[in-house]
Parts: C-alpha cells; structure tokens; sequence
C-alpha cells in the first residue's frame, strides 16, 4: 500500500542538454579538462601527466560549428575553446515534466487547446506520468479531468495504481459518486478489484458521516466476490462506531465471527473505543474479557484506550489499576498513556495527581508533546496553581511547543490577572509571541484592563501602542474582540491626560471592526473639547449622529465650552442645538455663555434665536441678558422680531421691563421702533407708566411725526391712560401748523369731553 504514494518515475527524455563539444573520446568527461589552465592535469592517485591534445573529430557525427580548423592561429583556436567552456555555478535542475503539465492546468482552463498544449509537450504517455500528474494536481478537479481525458483520448490504458490514487483523491476531497463510479468500472477496463480499493471508499463515506453509503459497499464487496478480511471489518467498524450505532457494531462483529474471520487486536482497540465513545462501559469491559479470553494480549494502544474509557466515566482508581497493570507487564508507558492519565485527573479536579504524572513521565525520560501541555495548564489555571502553570509554561517555550489549542493562553492571561500577577500575565503574552502563535485583540485588552485598574498606565499605553501598530484588531482571522471595560478605560485614561488624538486612532480602528460605544465616543468628544480640538470633537459626534448612538449632555457642554473659548460662538450655537435636538436641556449658564458670545460678537438676531430655545424649553433666568437682546433687537430695527420674543415671553409668564425700552427707545431716537411697542404694550394692556407715555409722544413730536403721536394718542387716550392733556394741546397746536385742522378738531373734542368728564367726577367727589 504505501507505494502508491510515491512518485513514480516514467519514461521519457530530457530535452535539456549540456553544451559541450561532441567528441569520439573514449575516455568519461572530466570537469576539470574545461576548467584548467595548465597544459597537464595531475591525478590524485598515481600524478600520471594525462595528455591534453586534441582528438581525432568524428566529421559524421559533430556539428559543424564546433570542429577545429587546423589552418587558424593557435591564439584563435584556443579563444574559441574558451568560448565553449561551461559556465561556473550549479546549473538549475529542469523542471519535471509532470510539475509542467500541473502547472499548466492551474494557470489555463481545461480546454481544447490545453489538451493539445499537453499532448505537444509530451513525447510518450504512460501509468507512471499519468499516476505523477494525478498525485500533483492542485485539486481534484484538475486530477479527475486529466484522469478522464487520457482514458478517453486513448493515451494511456490506467493500472491499479492510477485507479487507486484516482479513489483516494476524489474521496478526500468528498467526490464520493465519482470515486464509486470508477471503482465500479475498473473491471471494464481489464483492472480487478482487491480489499485496499473497496477499504479506502467506505473510509471516504465514513469521513463525510454517510454511514450507510459505507455499509452499502462493504455489502457490495460480497456481492462481487472481493474477499472481505479483518482489515475491511476494522474500518466499517470505525464508522459506523464514529456515528455512535454500537448495536450495528455489535451485530457486523457477530457476522465476522459466523464467517470465520477472527479479530485482531486491532479489531479490539478499535471495537473498545467505539464503545467507550458511545459511553457504553459494561460492553467494553465484556469485550475486553472476550479478547483476553481468546488470548489476544493487550498492547499499549489497548492499555490507552482502557484507560482513556474509564477516564471518560471520571472513574480515575480503576484507570490508576490499569496504568499500573501495564507498567507491570512491562509494557512501557507512551506521551498518550500520561496524557491520558493527566486529562482524567483535571477532569476530576485533582491537580496534584496530574502534576504527578506529569513529573513522572519527565522522569522516565518521555517528553510532554503540545496536547499534554494543552491538558495540563487549564486544570492548573482552574485548580489556582499558577506558580506551577507559570512553570509548565516556561518550559512549554523553552522547548518551541505550541499547544495545539490557544485557547489556554487567555486562560493563562486572565487567572494570572485576577491573582494581581501581571508580570506573570505579561510573560504569556511574550511566551505567545515567542512561540509565533497569533496574538489577538482580546489578548492584549485583558492586560490593558488590568494595567489600567492596577494603575500602570505606562505599560498598558505601551501595549496598545503595539496594538494599533500591528494593526491587530482588524485581522480578519481573529476570534477574540476585546472586551469594553478593556479599550474604555485607556481611552478615558488618554483623553483625560491630553492625548485624545491616540485614543481616537485607536477607536476608529475598534469602529471599522463595528464597535458603537457610547462611552467612548463621549470620552473623545471630552478630550478633543479639553485639549481645545472642537472640531475634531464636532466629527466625532457626526460620526455618533450618523449611527445612531446617543450623546451625553457633559460632552456637548464640553464641546459648547471649547468652542467659546476659540471664539467660535456659531459653531457653539450649533453644538447647543444638537445637544437640544438629542432632548438634553441645558442649563441657563449654558444658555447665558452663548447668548454672551453670540451678543458681543454682533449677532444679536442669532443670540435671539437661543433666546428663544431657552425660553421654549422653560428657563426663565437670564432676564437682564434677555432685555439686553431685545434693546438690541428694537434699536437694529428688528422690531417685528422682538415683539414676537416678547409675546413669547409673556406666554411664558416672563414680562420685560416696557418702560425701560420705551425709554431708552425714545432718547436714541427711534421713534418707529418706540411706537411699535408703545402700541404692542397697548394692545395686550400691559401696565406702563405715564413718563413712558410721554417720552414716545414727545420723541415722536421732536421728530416731527405729527400723525404718528395722534394715532398713539388716541388710543392711549381711549384705554384711558392719560394723566393730563398737556401733550394734547401742544400736539393739536402742531396738527393745525400742519394742516391736519380735521385730526385737530377730533382730538380736541376728545380732549375737552375727557376735562368735562374728569371735572364732573371731582364736584362728585
């Protein structure tokens, strides 16, 4: 059997020569005649002078360009020698035939004119380039067409082997009905059938978990006439045991007793583990009996496997007995048989028997392969013998043994971090390193986590450092993330001692894997805004708005803050809507910082705009900034605006102070703006004082506008808000100069129907 998976030589010759002069020399080529200088060149045996004259030329069979022409000067005769000497250096070996043609059906689809390419390329088919091409074919595919189109082409007629080799590809790579097909036909071909062919097809079926294929061509083999031996009965019963069907075990093992086939020990072990894998102990244990009953002695495969059986029912007395049995019958002890041992005792959770074995098989001069030390370092870690788990893994990277589960390592990582050893915890890490297995995200955030509640902020800055280098979070292989009590408390760490800018290239990395932490990103927008970065705090919480994830109300007052103290009181504005937007409220002193900055850069409009936001969300401090705001408002001639703000006010059950503005109004001169709230305050009934009164129509005298003072008169006079009616004689003096003699006589009329009026009321009282 092990023939077939050696390549085979075939027949076929090589089209690569070595450019020499052809001679008629009887003597072999010696190197050292092209490469000496001397006219003689001395043996090492006998330093017998050997003539270097030229020989007589075969002119039959030498090429034209290499034969000597008598009549040349020697100088020309022996600079063409020199130039057919052989270059110095090792000549490259010629690429193989069958690793061409591999190499063409890996690089060009399987056409046509491939298949012309080849036949060109090959002098002569036969089993041994078809079996070589076969074997190197990079899959399946690429083996199996080959395969069909030198059968059907006619190139070649496959043997035993080619049909073999064809079987066990196509069954590994899970190509079962083509397998069976071939199989099936190869007495077509003149090919007969033997056991291995029909062995290695059922152990296809059972890989791939189709255990009745399996059985379906072990039946076939009878019906055939393939004589079925011990060794096909051995690997039907790996199967089907794999799959758990010990009664159909049991059952096939009958029938090969019936047919006279007796087991072999083989038959035994393999018949013992299936058992064991099924947890059936009391079959096993009968099995067991009836092999040494048919005095079949146990070896030490069998030993193990008893042993690994009662090690599964956590029954380590009857395992010790065994283990000691065969030790007695001087049947040495293997790496399994220790590491059997060792996995029964951590299963059992007694950690100083598996230190004991341990030791034990060191001493015996047995070397712990990567399964005992991936056996032995979890129970330690779980038993808290970390002193010795620290040793065992000391030992582990001295002799390069990666264990072949990884999984210990965070177990390693973590039990030695939760103890409060970090240098330990640290060393396995470097250990991982040292042994070249994968170092991922989740490793290197246990011991940040832990640098970082134990204080050591150099060293877990250190490691991230290396983290975001290597770019290790974002390998695509990676199983283990890390966790977020791990990247959130570095980078509160490094945005709270003015290194935001690392921890946000750290962060983005975390955010390509699809991590949306809200602590972290507030933590950026805190250390951005500290550090005076506004902007880079601003995209951050685009960034935040564009996914979805909720803001603190702190980060925007942090943001709102750095933006100020730039003197950017827009880009404040924004940042204190958007903190409103995300139905935070924030307080008047966020509210007045704004309003402040936006009232002393000039943008009073804008600032009146906050006002209102603050007024709708129902703070009502602030109100000396506020009346500063609509002063501003009335006296730029926005006056429509202001009004509208101080309806909001009063809806909000805040009034301004009206006779200040209208006073102030009214010496500044603006007299339109003045009697727009004069008759807005008269409109709503607002209590106003009578110098106000008096202040607007005088201002609106002085200004000449005549009419305007009669309109407000009127309806002040009308509401019953004036004291006296000074300023109405005065102004109907000023509405007869102008010609308004109409609005004269009515507010005259008015006038004196008020004195009557108020004359009667005083003989009343």
């Amino acid at each position: 059997m092990a023939c077939i998976f050696k390549s085979k030589h075939h027949r076929w010759t090589s089209r690569v020569y070595l450019i020499v002069p052809r001679t008629a020399s009887s003597y072999s080529l010696n190197l050292t005649h092209f490469f000496s200088s001397t006219q003689y060149s001395i043996s090492s045996n006998d330093q017998t002078p050997i003539s270097t004259a030229t020989p007589s030329i075969n002119t039959d069979s030498a090429d034209a360009d290499t034969k000597l022409d008598a009549s040349k000067p020697d100088a020309v005769q022996a600079e063409e020698k020199q130039s057919q000497r052989i270059p110095r250096g090792k000549r490259p070996n010629p690429e193989k035939l069958e690793d061409t043609i591999c190499r063409m059906m890996a690089n060009r689809a399987w056409t046509t004119r491939l298949q012309n390419s080849i036949r060109a390329l090959v002098p002569e088919f036969d089993n041994s380039l078809v079996y070589n091409v076969i074997h190197g074919a990079q899959n399946s595919e690429h083996a199996l067409q080959f395969y069909r189109w030198t059968e059907r082409a006619g190139l070649v007629r496959h043997d035993r082997e080619t049909h073999m080799k064809m079987i066990e590809i196509l069954g590994g790579a899970s190509k079962l009905n083509h397998a069976r097909c071939i199989l099936l036909d190869m007495p077509k071909k003149g090919v007969e059938w033997d056991e291995d062919m029909f062995v290695v097809l059922i152990e296809s079926y059972g890989k791939a978990g189709i255990v009745q294929e399996a059985v379906k061509i072990f039946q076939k083999m009878k019906e055939l006439g393939v004589e079925r031996t011990a060794k096909s009965y051995d690997t039907l019963f790996k199967v089907i045991l794999r799959r758990g069907r010990y009664m159909m075990a049991k059952r096939y093992f009958n029938a090969m007793l019936n047919g006279g086939i007796e087991p072999t020990r083989h038959t035994y072990n393999i018949m013992l583990w299936g058992f064991f894998l099924s947890m059936r102990l009391n079959t096993a244990l009968r099995f067991y009996e009836d092999m040494q009953s048919r005095g079949i002695s146990p070896d030490v495969v069998t030993y193990d496997t008893m042993i690994n059986g009662y090690c599964r029912f956590k029954n380590m007395d009857e395992a010790e007995k065994l283990f000691v049995e065969m030790k007695g019958k001087n049947i040495a002890p293997t790496v399994i048989s220790y590491t059997t041992m060792i996995k029964g005792y951590v299963a059992v959770e007694k950690f100083d028997g598996a230190l004991r074995m341990f030791e034990e098989m060191k001493s015996f001069g047995i070397k712990p392969n990567s399964t005992t030390y991936s056996t032995l370092l979890p129970g330690l870690c779980d038993g808290g013998k970390m002193s010795e788990a620290h040793m065992v893994l000391q030992e582990m990277t001295d002799r390069f043994i990666a264990p072949k589960d990884n999984s210990i390592f965070m177990k390693l990582l973590n039990c030695q971090c939760k103890l409060g050893d970090l240098d330990a915890a640290y060393g396995v890490l470097k250990a991982m390193i040292r042994l070249r297995i994968p170092t991922e995200a989740g490793h290197y955030g246990v011991l940040i986590e832990h640098f970082c509640k134990a204080n050591v902020y150099d060293k877990a800055v250190k490691l991230l450092d290396k983290l975001v280098e290597k770019e290790i979070i974002l390998r695509p292989q990676s199983t283990l993330e890390m966790e977020s009590s791990a990247y959130n408390s570095i980078i509160e760490y490094l945005c709270s001692h003015g290194r935001t800018g690392k921890a946000e290239v750290f962060f983005r990395q975390l955010m390509k894997k699809g991590i949306q932490d809200e602590a972290a990103f507030n933590n950026l927008i805190r250390g951005h805004s500290k550090e005076g970065n506004p902007d880079s705090a601003h995209e951050i919480l685009k960034i935040m708005t564009r996914r979805g994830v909720p803001r603190d109300a702190d980060a925007y007052k942090l943001l709102i803050k750095s933006y100020l103290s730039k003197g950017e009181p827009a880009d404040a504005k924004i940042a204190l809507d958007g903190m409103i937007e995300d139905g935070h409220l924030p307080d008047s002193s966020v509210f007045r910082s704004v309003m402040e900055s936006l009232f002393e850069d000039g943008r009073v409009q804008t600032a009146s705009r906050v006002m209102r936001s603050m007024i709708e969300k129902g703070v009502k401090e602030n109100m000396d900034l506020i009346a500063k705001i609509l002063e501003a408002l009335l006296i730029r001639g926005h006056v429509e605006e202001a009004l509208g703000r101080t309806e909001l006010l009063m809806q909000n059950g805040c009034m301004p102070n009206f006779d200040s503005l209208l006073s102030v109004l009214s010496e500044k001169g603006k007299t339109i703006a003045a009697l727009k709230l004069l008759d807005f305050c008269l409109e709503r009934d607002c209590t106003i004082d009578f110098p106000s009164y008096d202040k607007v129509l005088d201002a609106l005298l002085a200004a000449g506008k005549t009419l305007n003072a009669y309109a407000i008169l009127c309806k002040i006079m009308e509401k019953g808000r004036m004291s006296d009616c000074k300023i109405g004689h005065e102004l109907i003096k000023n509405l007869n100069q102008e010609g308004n003699s109409k609005q004269a006589d009515i507010l005259s009329r008015i006038i004196e129907g008020r004195e009557t009026t108020l004359a009667n009321k005083k003989m009343k009282e």
